[in-house]
């Protein structure tokens, strides 16, 4: 017997719904809000939830993803009176089971709810959870983040195209290489194709190949990216930018998996699997001609839309501590702690550059205070001081949680690096900086010993040389 939430602030439609689902032998619950209806989720594992769009308190749309991570087993059904295209789109974009009118037909409505419960007790046996997954280089654990971890696992374990979205910044290189590190292919080649940096005369060239006297200059046979890419990834990215005469013909190529080099007498085949990136909105492009539809189509069999910073400022404080003992170390400069004031500034500004822009603004900060160990707001650059100074900052607690638990690996590699750094002054400090004393007390060979005040930016003296 599966257990079924409804959410739906009508509540002849919800008892009805009730109807439906006791019939079917299993058991309803209605909450006629979403602060309720989240309330049910976080205290009972669903298999379906029946979600209303317009509540009182909100838009089920929007709440999708914490629903799903407040119950993680459960298909989610949209259910609205208003019939709406876009709206449509999102859910189903958002994982949705499916998208019911309540205009549609009881018959309808129990159909859908069937093959659900069907789905979630057959097929999952009623524990959905994110497979375990090589995240390398992916921070964060907000409920928008794990939405994506999801989609990325149902991408690793496929083997059809996959078009990532998201605006500049926002990581979408790091996803292709984790659908390819967790995938069948992972021993294969990853090759990238920038495609807003390939040369107009020169683009089927680079990408299927030529053969030797093909053009002026083709003074030698050579391999174009999609054979490189035999056996493993290709990666498209910024696919919005490429030419739509190469688009036709790669088209083509996506199909059959086959390929003629430029100048070519005979086709060539490449067993690649293709993973796409762009900032654009393709459909709007391919509904303008700017962009063809059927590549479009085949790009996008599986979607990961991947949320601009703005949207998940609660993982700012983990990427926050990654970024500065990432860039301390390429600095060679022992890591600095953070202010809470500093992270307050961070969490407030709207980053339109996204994580990358986040970096690239640590890394200035860091180089700012090279030999100070904490980091200030007055580290930052002015404009995201001004931002914090000119906003409504008296509610950085709904931004920013007072309590931050970074994950157990970060913490970890923290701690190592500040330790190692005090037991090496407090060691130089015994010895007075002699290294041959040094090596005695600490066990450690000389190299070594070198290599670990030289990695905490710590002087010592060798007195063996100088005799």
């Amino acid at each position: 017997m599966a257990q079924v939430l409804i959410i739906d602030d009508d509540k002849i439609f919800a008892s009805l719904l009730a109807e439906v689902v006791t019939e079917m032998g299993h058991l309803p619950m209605m909450t006629f809000n979403l602060r309720d209806g989240l309330k049910e989720a976080k205290a009972v594992n669903f298999q379906v939830i029946l979600l209303d769009v317009n509540l009182p308190d909100g838009s089920g749309l929007t709440q999708m993803p914490r629903l799903r991570d407040l119950c993680p087993s459960a298909e989610i059904i949209i259910i609205t009176a208003y019939g709406d295209r876009n709206g449509a789109e999102l859910a189903l974009e958002s994982g949705a089971w499916d998208y019911i009118q309540k205009t549609d037909s009881v018959s309808k409505v129990n159909l859908s709810l069937a093959r659900a419960i069907q789905y979630v007790e057959t097929s999952r046996n009623g524990e959905a959870v994110i497979p375990d997954i090589d995240l390398e280089g992916i921070i964060g654990r907000s409920l928008k983040l794990r939405t994506c971890f999801r989609r990325l696992a149902q991408a690793a374990r496929s083997a059809a195209s996959v078009l990532i979205s998201g605006e500049t910044g926002t990581g979408k290189e790091l996803f292709a290489r984790a659908v390819h590190r967790n995938s069948k292919r992972a021993a294969g080649p990853f090759v990238t194709v920038d495609c807003a940096s390939l040369t107009p005369t020169l683009v089927e060239s680079q990408l299927f190949g030529h053969e030797k006297g093909a053009f002026t200059g083709a003074d030698r046979k050579m391999d174009g990216l999609i054979t490189q890419a035999n056996g493993g990834t290709l990666f498209l990215d910024e696919i919005g930018e490429l030419p739509l005469l190469v688009q036709n013909a790669f088209l083509r190529v996506l199909q059959d998996k086959r390929y003629r080099p430029v100048g070519g007498s005979r086709e060539l085949e490449s067993d690649f699997r293709t993973v796409a990136a762009t900032n654009r909105n393709l459909a709007a492009m391919a509904a303008s001609g700017a962009f063809r539809g059927d590549l479009l189509y085949r790009l996008r069999s599986l979607s990961i839309e991947l949320p601009p910073l703005r949207e998940h400022p609660e993982d700012i404080p983990e990427l926050a501590l990654f970024y500065t003992a990432k860039l301390c170390r390429r600095y060679g400069i022992p890591v600095k702690s953070i202010s809470p004031e500093y992270l307050e500034h961070l969490a407030v500004y709207t980053w339109p550059g996204n994580i990358r822009d986040l970096v690239n603004s640590m890394e200035g900060a860091i180089a700012d205070s090279f030999d100070e160990p904490v980091l200030y707001p007055k580290h930052l650059p002015t404009n995201i001081r001004l931002h914090f100074i000119n906003s409504d900052n008296s509610d950085n607690g709904d931004i920013l949680p007072r309590q931050f638990l970074p994950t157990l690996k970060n913490a970890r590699e923290a701690a190592v690096i500040k330790a190692e750094e005090q037991y090496l002054r407090r060691l130089m400090r015994e010895v007075n900086g002699d290294i041959q004393e040094g090596c005695r007390l600490s066990g450690l060979s000389r190299p070594q010993l070198y290599a670990q005040l030289k990695k905490h930016n710590i002087a010592g003296k060798d007195h063996s040389r100088s005799r």
